[in-house]
């Protein structure tokens, strides 16, 4: 340094005198290569004597002492921490870092922390390394540039002779720090310069958002592991396990397996069929199918459930014919039949009204003696029910009692607004009655629709009777229920009742809609009371409601 003060300005003075044969714009190459020769000597001089220092054990007070005149900079610091990278060196280059980074006026940067990094890992001494990978992923937690710093391991990995474990670390900092999806979108950039995790860091980071309780994200990143080829261990699947329970998921799985096998499955099958159907329920079909095929390749999951997942893709794609041929490819294989395939077909006629073909595939699978289960009913009493065939839709609820089965909302609610059309609410009330005492939880929708069909025969007692029993069954009746109620009283003739009852629902803090406004304006103009009609109109407009009446 002393040298170089000496000759800098003598350059100075001699660029001057030579003015005239130098200029700003094309500066003499000779003088810039020697003054970048010079420079380098200088810092080359530093470096050695800093590494020698270090080697030899000096304190921190010798060395600040020593060195008190050298201002350090980046790449003289980075220089010293690739001096010292080999092993032997590694805690001599943890020590020059922390001297460093109290130095006046210096701070260290991204890549000094990453040399750092990856001197520790190649040393084993992973305590220090993690500490060094907390640290600066925590100072540039808000850096917009979140590739930052597995940047600079990567530009940094050749000249510190690293190994691949510093980016398993990376990822496992990232889990540990609460960053994950930072840290998956860390290990797909990874993965496109040929670094891939090992099973312990896709452990680590499931393990970690599981906790979190960000379920969907751990579904992603077990599929992600599996396309990538990182298998599931016991500790993976033991987590995915966790994972269903906390959705809520698990029985739903291990029910639809049952149809499936017949047999009680492992985790590993629970876990990785449960995969495949939820990429089919969002539609996923080819995704499904590459990792379907991945599976069977590593004995991941059983044939029989691969052709029933093949036939479920099939027939999510519409592709009926397709899905048959693989049914009987794989009855000729030996396998046999299963309810789930059955309720697959009976799905996809009933979806496009095709009735008839539906019953008759219901009556094939109890002539194999296959158990139909409480989805193959439901859909057959919604299928009845869209088709007209009230009668056959009533007896398939029937024959879900006879089996201690109850039918879920959406179909017998199906069923209800049909009968309710047809002028049958007596019977749908029956059925709703009988299902009651089986456990049968009714939705503000059954009341609404059970309320609307007295409405239609204007039968108070059996409107308010259902209103008062909605409220008694703690529903707390929505926009959907009073409204249904106000129509059905304003049809009624009972416009004071409906009143009444709108001002509850005010009470209650809900808001009327303009469908009620225009229920009441109507009414009260049928009825030849045009100031009361008046009355709601303006309300209505004052609430910035456009009446359509």
């Amino acid at each position: 340094m002393l040298l170089l003060s000496r000759i800098i300005p003598s350059l100075v003075s001699i660029s001057v005198k030579n003015s005239s044969s130098l200029s700003v714009r094309s500066p003499n190459p000779v003088l810039a290569e020697f003054i970048h020769s010079v420079i380098k000597a200088e810092h080359d001089t530093v470096v050695n004597s800093i590494c020698d220092s270090f080697r030899r054990g000096l304190n921190w007070d010798s060395l600040t002492q020593k060195f008190d005149s050298v201002q350090l900079n980046d790449f003289i610091v980075e220089k010293v921490l690739v001096d010292l990278k080999e092993p032997t060196d590694a805690k001599r280059a943890l020590a020059f870092f922390h001297w460093s980074a109290r130095r006046k006026k210096f701070a260290h940067g991204i890549q000094s922390y990453c040399i750092t990094i990856h001197i520790l890992v190649r040393a084993q001494l992973l305590m220090d390394a993690r500490a060094l990978l907390e640290s600066v992923l925590n100072k540039h937690a808000g850096n917009s540039l979140i590739l930052s710093v597995v940047d600079s391991l990567l530009n940094s990995y050749k000249i510190s002779s690293s190994t691949p474990l510093v980016f398993d670390l990376l990822i496992q900092a990232y889990a540990k720090l609460r960053m994950f999806e930072v840290a998956f979108e860390v290990c797909r950039y990874l993965e496109k310069h040929n670094f891939f995790l090992s099973i312990i860091s896709f452990n680590t980071l499931i393990h970690v958002v599981q906790k979190s309780n960000q379920i969907p994200l751990v579904w992603k990143i077990y599929e992600h592991m599996i396309q990538k080829r990182a298998y599931p261990n016991e500790v993976t699947i033991r987590t995915m396990i966790t994972a269903l329970c906390k959705e809520g998921q698990l029985q739903k799985y291990v029910n639809i397996l049952d149809r499936i096998h017949g047999k009680k499955c492992s985790p590993s099958v629970i876990v990785n069929t449960s995969l495949i159907l939820r990429m089919l329920e969002d539609r996923r079909i080819e995704d499904s199918m590459v990792l379907l095929k991945r599976m069977l390749q590593k004995n991941m999951i059983f044939d029989t459930m691969a052709y029933s997942l093949i036939v479920h893709a099939k027939v999510e794609l519409g592709d009926l014919e397709s899905a048959y041929n693989v049914y009987e490819e794989m009855l000729r294989r030996g396998f046999q039949a299963n309810p789930f395939i059955s309720t697959l077909f009976i799905r996809a006629h009933c979806k496009e009204g095709r009735i008839e073909e539906a019953h008759c595939l219901m009556q094939e699978m109890e002539s194999m003696g296959l158990k139909p289960y409480g989805e193959t009913f439901d859909l057959l009493i919604e299928g009845c029910a869209k088709a007209g065939q009230l009668e056959e839709s009533l007896s398939y609820c029937e024959k879900m009692l006879e089996r201690r089965l109850v039918p879920s909302c959406w179909a017998f609610n199906e069923m209800v607004g049909k009968l309710c059309e047809k002028g049958d609410v007596e019977q749908a009330n029956a059925m709703l009655t009988i299902l009651l005492d089986k456990g049968f939880l009714p939705t503000e929708v059954t009341y609404s629709l059970l309320i609307e069909g007295y409405g239609k025969q204007c039968d108070i007692d059996g409107i308010l009777k259902l209103y008062y029993e909605s409220e008694y069954r703690a529903l707390s009746p929505g926009l959907l229920l009073y409204t249904s109620l106000i129509r059905s009283l304003c049809l009624c003739g009972k416009l004071a009742e409906a009143e009444k009852y709108l001002r509850i629902m005010i009470e209650r803090s809900l808001v009327p809609t303009v469908c009620i406004y225009d229920t009441l304006i109507e009414s009260y103009y049928k009825k030849g009371d045009r100031k009361r009609a008046l009355h709601y109109r303006n309300e209505m407009i004052s609430q910035g409601l456009e009446c359509l009446v």
